[in-house]
């Protein structure tokens, strides 16, 4: 929509909206913690914004949108759509999340009305276009096949086009708003406007909001972009204490997984009939068992239609007619001059539409007058701040029916266009990030989160040394700041307490974020050496600061150097690795640390992964081997080990030192408690499993495989790119391209000419007793090239070499080469070689 390819137009006098009629899925369900696979939204938008399935309108022609992907992730998402549309969507389902037989009889029937009266299927209103080891028809003339994971190839007649849906390591899904950055102060009872959009608004977050109580930081619904929007606010990960969800759909929900990424469950508040729906669209999603969620979040069930204490917040939720469970929130505090309340009604339904529903007829689907005059009640409540939703339409409310709303200021959200006039008279707008500040603070909880982070970096040291490092001014840093530069010697040690700092490594050409809590230059300062990474303020931060030698001496006062230094260079290797650098706190590593265990592998020697552990590369390289093919090579910093760890099973794969390996084994048992730990294992299980169910399409002709490597770097990426060009050949041929397979043919051979000298001069280097028996081979395989060359260049490839006869001539000349003779030099250099 962001990018123009989804325009308003009118069609035989019915408006409606241009785009796409067909969803190509990502292999995963999950990249770097995102959902790769949302299809809800947009397959609303083909049913109803373009008018495919409105009766009488122009575009209703008979087709349906199109899901095209492999068989698993098309029939998950047939389930999370269905699931989306209708959440429980039985009276049994409803009294299994504790709703009263009674109650549940008449969600049912608010439900049947929404849905028209009867819950359909998805397949009754989706196609789907599964993708094997062959290409496929999308739709007449267009075809499809996949090549590798996430990569696709999608062609028409003699064009084509290849996609690639793979995110790079730490890459995320763009978001289509800018947000600026803000300063926000933690006050003791107050509601940060973090969105006011519905889920078709590409200039603004769904409607959210963020609260703050005493200090601490919980969230109201967890929409899309959610990590861009903590980030604008200042806010990271670890330090949201909990959630309020008020229902399933994407706009409020799909940022779950943004929340999974904290080294503890965060608090999950919602009536178990909400949370109920969450789990199994989740569970459908994921294709993961429902019991999962609780593994990454710590559930607490409300009450509805009373008040629960949460942690001496009284929150209040309360039904509202929506397809899927809904609650709206109330929310009060205690002060000085009395009680202070804020009002949070998402997706509510207009006054127009309930009237409609509600019927006496329990047989007919609909709203009874009882319940219908509850639920007015409910959203007329008056608050001192009220946001409310008045999207419009069938399940969306209206701010024509709070006109005359008792409450001292209200809001207008869940909308994405420009406010009437008599709603401006109605409600207020709220800005990204303003704040409205129902009980101010008169201190600074900051130091209190500092308080708390040193008591656990520190745990043995007495409280009044503690107060040292606490006696220092708290610092404002501003977005985007350099606070530590690589090379530098480290002046300070700095300990951010709000906001998130980023750290960009050049050796490793990446960058990630920290999460408040941890402590900037430690090693550097404790070394009394340059700092190795750069680190800079993703947000605004707030911190505390101390000169390197003051920190030095109270290292020194509480006898703690020898204790800090022995765990600060194993420290520092988890918080290099994409699995434990990302929001994992300082007395987490620490306790990573003091759990783990280390051990050395020699050169060919298999790993046993029948244990509950988890393997993290320390140094060296390993090849993973599925049916005696390489799978993957895993470098320093990878691991191995997820699936006993989160399944208790054997993989189906072997783990083979590629050459001498140095690994650090970890116990799962403390792994399974880190959920942004043991959300990247499901990331990493997946991925590898759907390498393992959905081989690669070109891969599969000449799969390179570590039984070819001769423990060379140099030939073995030589090697490899010859297979990797092969392959290129073979792609070329199956499409009928003439030019590409010449083409590639030449590549093939020149770089083979190429490999061959340099494969010589090595041998030389080396002192190879072999070296002239070697050089007799390459000259004949030479003389053979320069004839093949000569012929193809004065004619047509694909008529003078068939597909067969190439495959023979790799395997003849290449691979068997490689097994025969280059392995001989490999013998010579390790050991074993007898001339």
């Amino acid at each position: 929509m962001k990018r123009g390819l989804v325009q308003k137009t009118d069609i035989d006098g019915s408006a409606c909206e241009t785009g796409p009629n067909a969803i190509l899925l990502s292999d995963v369900a999950v990249q770097n913690g995102e959902f790769s696979n949302l299809s809800e939204f947009p397959i609303l938008q083909m049913l109803y914004r373009q008018g495919m399935i409105l009766p009488g309108h122009p575009n209703n022609k008979g087709a349906r949108p199109l899901l095209i992907g492999l068989k698993e992730q098309v029939a998950a998402q047939l389930a999370y759509i269905h699931r989306g549309n209708y959440g429980l969507t039985s009276k049994e389902e409803l009294i299994a999340a504790g709703v009263p037989e009674a109650e549940a009889v008449e969600w049912m029937r608010v439900k049947q009305r929404f849905a028209f009266g009867r819950i359909r299927a998805s397949h009754e209103l989706i196609d789907s276009c599964i993708i094997g080891e062959t290409p496929v028809d999308i739709r007449p003339g267009v075809t499809i096949r996949r090549l590798d994971l996430n990569v696709y190839e999608i062609r028409h007649g003699t064009d084509g086009v290849v996609i690639n849906l793979n995110l790079e390591p730490f890459e995320t899904y763009e978001p289509p708003y800018p947000l600026n950055y803000h300063n926000l102060r933690r006050e003791y009872f107050a509601v940060v406007h973090s969105g006011e959009g519905d889920g078709w608004d590409v200039n603004r977050p769904t409607m959210s909001s963020v609260l703050m109580f005493q200090g601490k930081v919980f969230l109201i619904d967890a929409g899309p972009n959610l990590h861009a929007v903590l980030k604008s606010l200042g806010i990271s990960i670890n330090e949201v204490e909990g959630i309020f969800q008020t229902h399933s759909h994407d706009d409020h929900f799909c940022g779950l997984t943004t929340l999974i990424r904290a080294d503890r469950r965060i608090r999950y508040f919602a009536t178990a009939a909400v949370r109920a729906a969450v789990t199994k669209k989740l569970a459908a999603l994921m294709s993961i068992t429902e019991a999962s969620f609780e593994e990454y979040f710590d559930v607490r069930d409300l009450e509805i239609d009373r008040w629960n204490d949460v942690d001496g917040l009284n929150v209040k939720p309360m039904f509202s007619p929506h397809p899927v469970e809904t609650t709206i929130f109330a929310f009060q505090a205690l002060s000085e001059s009395g009680v202070m309340s804020y009002g949070h009604y998402a997706d509510i339904v207009s006054f127009d539409v309930l009237d409609q529903m509600t019927t006496e007829d329990p047989n007919l689907s609909g709203i009874s007058p009882a319940l219908a005059a509850k639920v007015r009640d409910s959203y007329l409540m008056p608050v001192d701040v009220k946001k409310i939703d008045i999207g419009g339409g069938l399940i969306h409310g209206s701010a024509e029916d709070f006109a005359e709303d008792r409450s001292s200021r209200i809001i207008l959200a869940h909308t994405a266009v420009e406010l009437s006039n008599t709603q401006r008279k109605i409600g207020s707008g709220a800005p990204f990030g303003t704040v409205d500040v129902l009980i101010p603070s008169v201190r600074d909880y900051a130091l209190q989160k500092a308080h708390g982070f040193l008591t656990a970096y520190f745990p043995d040291v007495p409280s009044n040394d503690l107060e040292m490092l606490l006696n220092r001014p708290i610092l404002d840093i501003n977005a985007e700041a350099i606070v530590l530069r690589q090379g530098e010697l480290c002046g300070a040690v700095t300990m951010s307490l709000t906001g998130l700092m980023e750290v960009v490594d050049n050796e490793g050409d990446s960058r990630y974020l920290l999460s408040s809590g941890i402590l900037i230059g430690e090693c550097a300062c404790l070394h009394e050496r340059p700092v190795t990474k750069t680190y800079r303020a993703a947000s605004f931060v707030k911190a505390l600061t101390w000169p390197a030698e003051f920190y030095r001496n109270f290292i020194r006062h509480n006898h703690l150097m020898e204790t800090i230094l022995a765990t600060a260079d194993m420290r520092g290797i988890f918080a290099r690795t994409r699995l434990f650098g990302e929001n994992v706190s300082i007395p987490v590593l620490n306790r990573l640390v003091r759990v783990s265990s280390t051990l050395s592998l020699k050169p060919g020697e298999a790993v046993d992964e029948g244990g509950d552990c988890l393997f993290l590369i320390r140094s060296g390289l390993l090849d993973r081997r599925i049916g005696g093919k390489v799978a993957e090579v895993l470098e320093p910093g990878d691991f191995f080990g997820e699936s006993m760890v989160l399944h208790g099973r054997r993989p189906l794969s072997r783990i083979i030192a590629h050459k001498a390996c140095d690994l650090i084994a970890i116990p799962g048992a403390m792994l399974r408690d880190i959920p942004i730990v043991r959300w990247k294992l499901f990331e990493t299980y997946l991925r590898r499993l759907s390498v393992l169910v959905a081989p690669s399409g070109v891969g599969s002709v000449f799969p390179w495989s570590a039984d070819y490597a001769v423990g060379v770097p140099l030939i073995d990426h030589q090697h490899q790119k010859l297979f990797e060009i092969a392959n290129r050949v073979i792609l070329a041929f199956d499409r009928g391209d003439v030019a590409e397979t010449s083409r590639t043919l030449f590549e093939l051979f020149e770089y083979n000419k190429y490999h061959l000298d340099e494969e010589i001069k090595y041998l030389k280097k080396i002192a190879f007793p072999d070296v002239e028996q070697h050089e007799i081979i390459h000259a004949k395989f030479r003389k053979d090239i320069v004839v093949g060359m000569a012929v193809w260049k004065n004619g047509d490839a694909m008529e003078l070499i068939d597909r067969s006869e190439f495959i023979e001539f790799f395997h003849a000349w290449i691979i068997d080469h490689i097994f025969k003779e280059d392995r001989k030099f490999a013998r010579y250099l390790y050991g074993g070689y007898a001339e």
